[in-house]
Order: C-alpha cells, then sequence, then structure tokens
C-alpha cells in the first residue's frame, strides 16, 4: 500500500531551510521517525493504520525526502532539536515518539534532550543499543565511499534493484520488499546534497567498527516511562539481541518480535508493527517528566544528591 491522500504532505519554513512533514488522523500525537535515507513516506501504511485513533506526525528530517539538504549538523542532537521546533511550530507538546533504526537513536536523544515532551517511546530495530551493525554500513563510513555511493546511485542501477525486488516479492520471497527499500533510498541519493547529506549523517554514528554513538549507559533514565521495542526476526543490519539486552535495563519495558522480518518492518509488516504499536498505546498511560523528576533520577543513579565541594 502507498501513502494515500489521508497522509499529506505539508512543507514549512524551519530557520531559513524547508522543512516537510506527513500527517494523518485525529486524537493524541504520535510521532514517526523514519531511518536513514528513508522518508516520511515509507511510513505510509502505518501511518494509516494508526490514523482512526492518533493524530500522525511523521516528518523528513534535516537532509532526507524532501526536506533541504543544507551544509551543517547532521548530528543525532541536530535532528532532534530540528524535530523539538517542528512540533513546538505545530502546537504539539508532548507526543508518543516512534523511531525506526536511525530514527531510534534520534528518538531516544529528544527523549534526553527534552524529556518533557516524551509521553512513551517505542524503538524499531534502532540504533545506538549496540555497537554491531552491517559490514555495508561500516563501508559506507569509509573514506572515499562518496564516489561509490555517486556509482551506485545510477539511475539504471537503482531501477533495476527496484525491478528484481518487484518479482521477488510477487513470487513471495521476503528479500523482495528490503531490495524494494534499498532501491527507494538510493533513488533520492543521485542529488549531491542529498548524498552529502546522507554520509555526514551516516558519519555521525557509524565508523568502521560499528555503530559509534551509545544510548546503553543512560536507558536508566527512561524509569516509569512506557517503551516498546519491536525487532524483525530476520534482521542482518542491527542484531535483535540489542534490542533484546535493552529491554533488561529499561524498567518499563516491552519487546516484540516479528517473525520473518528483516530489518524495515514498516515495509516488511506494517500490520504486525501497527499492532505492536496500538497495543502499546491503548495498554499504557502516557507519562510526564518534570525538572525534578530528571534530577531525581540521575542523584539515584549515582547514589544521592550532589555532595558540596569543600573549599580548600
Amino acid at each position: 500500500m502507498s501513502p494515500g491522500p489521508s497522509f499529506e504532505a505539508h512543507e514549512i519554513d524551519l530557520h531559513g531551510h524547508r522543512a516537510v512533514y506527513r500527517t494523518a488522523g485525529e486524537g493524541p500525537t504520535v510521532v514517526l521517525i523514519h531511518g536513514m535515507i528513508n522518508s516520511s513516506r515509507h511510513w505510509g501504511d502505518v501511518a494509516e493504520r494508526l490514523a482512526p485513533t492518533h493524530r500522525v506526525i511523521a516528518p523528513d528530517l534535516i537532509g532526507h525526502g524532501d526536506s533541504a539538504t543544507p551544509r551543517g549538523d547532521y548530528s543525532l542532537g541536530a535532528h532532534a532539536a530540528s524535530i523539538r521546533d517542528l512540533l513546538v511550530t505545530l502546537g504539539v507538546e508532548r507526543a508518543t515518539l516512534v523511531g525506526h533504526s536511525l530514527g531510534g537513536g534520534v528518538a531516544m536523544q529528544f527523549f534526553y534532550q527534552f524529556p518533557q515532551m516524551v509521553e512513551r517511546l517505542a524503538l524499531v530495530s534502532s540504533g545506538g543499543l549496540g555497537q554491531e551493525v552491517s559490514p555495508l554500513l561500516r563501508g559506507a563510513a569509509l573514506p572515499g565511499s562518496a564516489a561509490l555511493l555517486r556509482l551506485a546511485t545510477n539511475r539504471r542501477l537503482v531501477a533495476g534493484l527496484a525491478g528484481a525486488g518487484a518479482t521477488l516479492r510477487r513470487r513471495g520471497v521476503a528479500g523482495g520488499v528490503y531490495m524494494q527499500a534499498t532501491a527507494r533510498a538510493l533513488a533520492p541519493l543521485r542529488d549531491p546534497g542529498s548524498r552529502r547529506a546522507f554520509l555526514q549523517t551516516l558519519r555521525a554514528v557509524i565508523d568502521v567498527r560499528g555503530q559509534r554513538v551509545s544510548a546503553r549507559d543512560r536507558l536508566y533514565l527512561l524509569g516509569e516511562m512506557p517503551t516498546l521495542i519491536v525487532w524483525g526476526e530476520r534482521d542482518r543490519t542491527i542484531p535483535p539481541e540489542h534490542g533484546r539486552e535493552a529491554e533488561r535495563e529499561i524498567p518499563n519495558c516491552r519487546f516484540v518480535s516479528l517473525p520473518g522480518v528483516a530489518h524495515f518492518p514498516n515495509l516488511e509488516d506494517p500490520d504486525g508493527l501497527a499492532r505492536a504499536l496500538l497495543a502499546f498505546l491503548a495498554e499504557t498511560e502516557p507519562v510526564t517528566i518534570e525538572g525534578r523528576d530528571w534530577g531525581a533520577a540521575i542523584a539515584h543513579r549515582n547514589g544521592g544528591p550532589p555532595r558540596a565541594r569543600a573549599e580548600a
């Protein structure tokens, strides 16, 4: 299913740059954050399943989709701040955040920077929970990868990949969806600005040894925050074990495994992912975090409030 008319695209100006987002439905707000070289379009099937009971907002991260590709900061913190500015502009004070892959890292960073705006957190095949990542992504972070990426985005090559994926999908081969998703992701990278933004985003979180940014040391801050982790059992991009290990460290967390699914649950099994999200939304209460709660959580972890330092 492709995004229908109910998943409408909008454009606003943020700090002098074009920011695109899509919306659907009415009700409590759910923010869907896409992964690397994906876009809000990749959430279409999930958004339409959430829309009957929730207001869905899916931004194109800066440098991705139809948003601008400026030279600048593509760190997790910068992406999180851009989403904060979009939500404030739209009058959204609090929301449930759902992040896929890179978007999971952005969602966790958003929670860390703006905890008072987060009611629940859902992580889908998320980055930031361990070091291991596919060799393809590690290789893309190497010097000289820009030239290879330019070759990989050749129009004929991308079209061939998309066609092969469609053929496999018609034959019921699960890898066909993955190939189609890869082709959709590569197509926008024919634009030099998009390639530059992709490489800057990639190198902010991945190097030759794997993921270089981790949220594991701060998972305790989630405390009683309702947290959902969803992973495809066949994921070879980021190991499902990362999610299982995080589940054991997050106090109020549930883990859902999707059989037969690789790294793109939103494309490979939107029904299964939407069911997991809807159950999570229905069976948990939103949480509001105040500044004093944040300080208490850090103090508790450190064995109490900081002691006064004696004057020499």
